[in-house]
């Protein structure tokens, strides 16, 4: 995959002059391609993909993609890698994908491990059962094109759909000679990242703003739903009421931080209180899986 010719395939429902990355309420799927030059810009507003972001990919990661694709394993890259196409690079040691848990499908994962000669480097043991379960399987890789590099997969994330609707309204990824790599949708992105960690939540905003930059000049009415639900600033929630007041009149009956657009300090009260029920709301799931995972450990 090089970073002069990228080309970014959104699903069906994305609109080819635009750059909504916000899922459709009808499932309908399908992809199409938009491709850029490195020195040129598109015609159309669409979100690109500079070689800058591309070269933030490197050679182990690619080694990864192009393993798993060989072996047609069904995954979305998530995470670090996932952010750097969507405009909020984050720098990352590893490589997080979300799979589909099915036997073909982890036949297929066992493959592209084999071939990456990875093994488990912690608890729990590569198993459906534990995937189903919510836990992530941590995997470390010794092909000298990876070798170091550590591989998580995950078949179930708490406020994420079922793998089979993430797979529907995917964004593809295709090199100049046609290899193709699967990413979680933005939302989807945005909905994974909404966790207990201090750093996911930097990220979510840098990611809102990243793809309001990109798509402001004719946004969709999707996506600007999506960033009125979704943006973390009051800065930026009051610039979105601006422009869009009859969508933002409709969604603050459901999220309180557009209901006092005029008063910063209460905005910024509102967003912390979302993100404290977030949190909250993450450890808490958690709790039984990391108590099973201590039990996995004394054994």
């Amino acid at each position: 995959m090089k970073a002069g010719n990228i080309a970014l395939r959104l699903p069906l429902w994305h609109d080819a002059r635009r750059c909504s990355t916000t899922p459709p309420t009808n499932g309908t799927s399908g992809i199409i391609s938009r491709r850029w030059s490195a020195g040129t810009k598109p015609k159309n507003s669409g979100r690109n993909i500079s070689p800058k972001e591309a070269a933030l990919i490197p050679n182990p990661i690619r080694k990864v993609l192009s393993t798993f694709r060989n072996c047609e394993v069904r995954a979305l890259l998530m995470g670090g890698q996932a952010c750097v196409f969507y405009g909020a690079a984050e720098f990352s040691r590893d490589t997080d994908f979300a799979i589909l848990a099915d036997a073909e499908n982890l036949a297929r994962l066992q493959r592209a491990l084999d071939e990456l000669r990875a093994e488990v480097i912690a608890v729990p043991p590569f198993t459906r059962e534990h995937l189903e379960r919510g836990h992530a399987v941590h995997f470390r890789c010794h092909h000298p094109e990876a070798a170091g590099l550590r591989v998580d997969v995950m078949a179930k994330m708490r406020g994420v759909a079922p793998f089979p609707e993430l797979w529907e309204r995917r964004t593809t990824l295709e090199g100049e000679d046609g290899s193709r790599y699967e990413l979680l949708c933005l939302p989807d992105l945005v909905a994974a990242k909404k966790t207990q960690r201090d750093k996911d939540w930097p990220m979510i905003r840098r990611l809102i703003e990243a793809d309001y930059a990109a798509c402001t000049s004719e946004p969709t009415p999707a996506q600007i739903r999506f960033w009125l639900s979704e943006a973390r600033t009051p800065e930026l929630l009051a610039e979105l009421a601006r422009r869009f007041p009859a969508e933002c009149i409709v969604l603050a009956e459901s999220r309180p931080a557009l209901r006092h657009i005029a008063d910063p300090v209460r905005t910024e009260a509102a967003l912390a209180d979302e993100e404290r029920a977030e949190r909250a709301t993450d450890r808490e799931h958690w709790l039984p899986l990391r108590r099973e995972l201590e039990a996995l450990r004394r054994r």
